[in-house]
């Protein structure tokens, strides 16, 4: 069986960094967790930032840039959280391989976890194509990664995988 590596928030936690949850729910989502296929994570609160915790954007262009040490993750307030988006994206990827997890449901916007879009470094809640740290981490190693408006995609993916 397929293991998925997903948000945290996604699965209901409350571990965005104002303390809320950003569950998804029905459809195939709750089957895959019926079905014990959801590991969740973290990475921000893994790599070491608190609940609650400042907004933080990427500095200077996307995640793999972050990876490239060509851009930084900064809070609002100017504080430096690189080395924990670092470090919460190598875990993520960690627990990917440890569960055998090809395939990633990660929280979109996120300058850990977003796929297609993060916001750009200005703090005033402009978005532009890119991928968060933790999601450029997985892609290079191979992992599949969908955002939540992306289900059926991964469905599809997760029945090739298993046909």
């Amino acid at each position: 069986m397929e293991r998925i590596l997903v948000s945290s928030c996604l699965a209901g936690r409350p571990v965005r960094y104002d303390g809320a949850a950003k569950p998804v729910a029905g459809g195939p989502f709750e089957r895959w967790r019926a079905e014990g296929r959801l590991v969740p994570f973290c990475p921000e609160v893994s790599g070491g930032l608190p609940i609650p915790r400042p907004p933080a954007e990427i500095v200077g262009g996307s995640g793999g840039d972050v990876l490239d040490g060509t851009a930084r993750v900064l809070t609002g307030g100017g504080a430096d959280v690189t080395g924990e988006f670092l470090r919460g994206a190598r875990l993520a990827l960690e627990t990917a391989r440890r569960s055998g997890a090809r395939l990633a449901l990660l929280k979109e916007g996120s300058p850990s976890c977003g796929g297609h879009r993060v916001y750009d470094g200005t703090f005033t809640g402009t978005s532009v194509p890119g991928s968060g740290v933790t999601t450029a981490l997985l892609r290079r190693s191979g992992i599949h990664v969908f955002t939540e408006d992306e289900l059926d995609a991964l469905q599809a993916l997760l029945n090739d995988l298993e046909a």
